[in-house]
């Protein structure tokens, strides 16, 4: 148990040190959205929830377990404009080898219309990307566990197209109502470019998490942090600079490090909660620091970077929903609906 413990551990370092670039510098972005409406109301990000939901299998393939055998989801996001994105998945147990996850994900962009320099129109077009997912986990002992994902990704802009392949490996500690897990996500590659010569790099993440079911109550927390590759995640607007001079007395403003340092560790965390009261009825809530600090807009915040959701039960059926806000101009809606088919076909 403690080697493969360690050959993951020494895996996720190593894959640290592979070239990584973030905020719209790689392509394939749509496979950091995201899927599950459960993860989205929970800040965006949710990765150390063992408690055998498939619909947590595609971030994190160290959570998949043999309870998962023959369970399914369908998840469907109302992105925005006429944009959509979703998945499908299918989980079946092999007692020897492990749990193996089947899952199709894909993303909707609509119709844009062809046009040259001029103006002079000639039709439409489509656009859109897809991602056909093994998964594999497999429990070492009572507390750790380890899963990984291989990704095959195809994605089409009109008549361009590219095909790219990636992996994630992650490993996962649990013992009754506390989890622990570390990810590297997006290990991989353009196989075919949209243009000749055009190498694109895929959105490689590590990621670490914990989540806590806290004593005799019905809360459970969780904590992700992100992009851990890469300490500074800031960003600066060069139509929107952040003012260096007073503007009334004209002298230099102070730096303000601690707070600087304070703001860039914050850009890796997102933070969520679950209040479970019965088993047939969840309320979650999440914040996801970095979204509220991009994508606000300063004369009125809102609501950015917040969400919740909310999950039940109708007898073999979970249907969850949520609502995430990442900016003033709407929030998309996620709904996941999952269930297990041994548990409808015992019904019968």
């Amino acid at each position: 148990m403690q080697k493969h413990a360690i050959i993951l551990v020494l895996f996720v370092l190593i894959s640290s040190c592979l070239f990584s670039q973030i905020g719209g510098s790689y392509t394939y972005a749509f496979l950091n959205l995201p899927n599950s409406a459960r993860i989205a109301g929970m800040g965006g990000n949710v990765n150390a929830i063992k408690d055998n939901d498939i619909s947590l299998a595609l971030v994190n393939p160290s959570l998949i377990t043999s309870k998962m055998n023959n369970q399914i989801a369908l998840s469907f996001v109302d992105y925005f404009s006429d944009i959509n994105y979703g998945f499908a998945s299918y989980a079946h147990d092999f007692k020897k080898v492990g749990t193996f996850d089947a899952s199709l994900q894909f993303i909707n962009y609509g119709k844009f219309t062809t046009a040259d320099e001029t103006g002079v129109t000639y039709g439409e077009f489509t656009a859109g990307e897809y991602c056909f997912n093994i998964g594999w986990g497999r429990q070492l002992d009572s507390s750790f566990s380890i899963g990984a994902n291989l990704k095959n990704i195809y994605s089409h802009y009109d008549e361009y197209t590219s095909y790219g392949i990636a992996v994630d490996v992650g490993g996962t500690f649990s013992r009754k109502n506390f989890a622990a897990t570390l990810l590297a996500l997006n290990i991989g590659r353009q196989i075919k470019y949209f243009t000749d010569g055009n190498d694109e790099p895929l959105p490689f993440e590590i990621q670490a998490g914990i989540s806590q079911k806290l004593a005799r109550t019905p809360f459970r927390y969780s904590v992700v942090l992100r992009n851990l590759q890469k300490f500074d995640l800031t960003y600066t607007d060069p139509n929107n600079p952040e003012p260096t001079v007073d503007a009334l007395t004209g002298e230099p403003l102070p730096e303000k490090k601690f707070g600087k340092f304070m703001d860039k560790c914050m850009r890796h965390v997102v933070v969520g909660g679950e209040l479970t009261p019965s088993k047939n009825f969840s309320i979650r809530l999440g914040y996801n620091y970095q979204r509220r600090k991009e994508l606000k807009v300063d004369s009125k915040t809102g609501t950015v970077g917040f969400c919740w959701g909310f999950g039940f039960r109708v007898k073999q059926f979970h249907f969850n929903y949520a609502r995430a806000a990442y900016h003033l101009v709407g929030s998309p809606n996620h709904i996941t609906i999952s269930t297990n088919l041994s548990d409808i076909f015992k019904g019968k």
